[in-house]
């Protein structure tokens, strides 16, 4: 069954997923704002708030928050994503009431003391620096950076030093209630969870909740270029970006299954041409990256630069294969692993209240499994080769290369092998 959903006299929702038997409960109060809603000047401002509520809240100590959790066998932690903020506790049952206050703290009492912004801009300028010093991460931002160029969804999580250097505790707190507001404010529990009980803490510890909201996103644009950037490296790191469809589209399944085909495992269509075929590349995937309105099909690998060029033209090779109907055992094997992903997900609380929450945010209810399985079963051959067709006919790619000068072609040869 789908998990109950209760909304609150102020517009805050509750999801309770009660699991008989559990001795531990998750509980998740997720935001549907993110690094999508800032402006320039306010880029990374989202994470580093999330950074910021931690150095403390509601009376506690950054080590008081930490120890208390700590305390009842629990542990806590959060996440800043484009379109929403995630504030997660993991504990034993007992734990829950103490959990509920702690995060109710942290997103709506944190305390913004000046001296702790000062150094948490450092730490978010080192972060900064790390990923820029990582191939591997660098390059799929300066992917996204190239797909969605001069929009939010284009611009770092982490923002630049810069932006991040303007925020002061004044307007960072103008943010948090922004973004916080109660009507984007999601509480997800589950595992060891009384319905009766939770609906009496989150009316306590959310019921009050205030804001100003922020409006919603303008529609996202997928921007086709190159970035390329060369790199004393041993490996070239590519990733090819194609657009594709968000997650209220009707395609939204058939993309799921339509990369797992492509690279989402060892039986892929890459995986087995691209390396075990031809020995190209070590690491090699395709995904789906899909927010409110848009979507991307990418493709990474990493690869030595002199075989940068073949293949980019095999990945080109292999998407317009999938103009034709897949073969139905091979479409089966990918529906297999998607709802095989999807049930073993729902083997941890953790994933199972941040799931929810996810769907409350995004449909406005909470979904049963076994209709998401229906959906993926519906998804047929045609269907897939329709979905192909149609972002190939958009004839646009977003392409980035790190790595050696001797990769750099690649780009333009996976573009060349597309469309001719």
């Amino acid at each position: 069954m789908a998990p109950r959903v209760h909304t609150l006299s102020n517009g805050v929702r509750l999801i309770c997923d009660p699991l008989p038997g559990w001795q531990t409960v998750a509980l998740s109060v997720v935001a549907g704002r993110g690094a999508r809603f800032e402006d320039r000047a306010r880029s990374g401002w989202s994470h580093l708030l999330e950074h910021m509520v931690f150095k403390g809240a509601g009376g506690r100590s950054s080590r008081e928050i930490v120890e208390v959790i700590e305390a009842e066998g629990g542990n806590i932690n959060a996440a800043t994503g484009y379109e929403r903020t995630s504030f997660q506790i993991r504990a034993l049952k007992a734990g829950l009431d103490l959990g509920s206050a702690v995060l109710s703290d942290l997103v709506l009492h944190p305390i913004m003391d000046a001296g702790d912004l000062e150094r948490e801009k450092q730490v978010v300028g080192q972060e900064i620096a790390e990923a820029a010093d990582t191939p591997d991460d660098l390059v799929f931002e300066l992917a996204q950076q190239t797909a969605f160029a001069g929009q939010p969804l284009g611009r770092p999580i982490l923002g630049t030093p810069k932006s991040i250097g303007a925020a002061t505790p004044e307007t960072l707190g103008a943010w948090r209630s922004a973004l916080y507001a109660p009507e984007t404010l999601v509480i997800s529990a589950a595992g060891a969870v009384d319905e009766d009980e939770l609906l009496r803490m989150a009316e306590r510890d959310f019921g009050a909740a205030k804001g100003t909201g922020i409006p919603a996103a303008d529609p996202a644009t997928f921007t086709p270029g190159t970035k390329k950037l060369s790199r004393k490296l041993e490996q070239a790191n590519l990733v090819l970006l194609l657009p594709a469809v968000g997650v209220h589209d009707h395609d939204y399944f058939a993309l799921r299954l339509l990369a797992e085909i492509l690279g989402g495992g060892m039986a892929s269509r890459l995986f087995q041409e691209a390396r075990e075929v031809r020995g190209l590349a070590y690491a090699i995937d395709a995904y789906s990256e899909t927010y409110a309105d848009t979507g991307i099909l990418g493709v990474f690998a990493g690869c030595d630069a002199k075989n940068a060029v073949e293949l980019a033209q095999v990945t080109a090779g292999e998407i317009q294969a999938l103009t034709k109907p897949v073969p139905h055992v091979e479409l089966a094997r990918a529906k297999a692993q998607l709802k095989g992903s999807m049930f073993m997900g729902r083997e941890s609380a953790l994933a199972r209240s941040e799931q929810a929450a996810g769907q409350v945010l995004l449909f406005g209810r909470a979904l049963a499994p076994e209709a998401i399985a229906e959906e993926i079963d519906a998804v047929s051959p045609d269907q897939l080769a329709a979905l192909t067709a149609r972002i190939l006919a958009h004839q646009k790619v977003a392409v980035a290369i790190l790595g050696p000068k001797a990769a750099m072609s690649a780009a333009d040869e996976f573009e060349r092998a597309l469309f001719g």
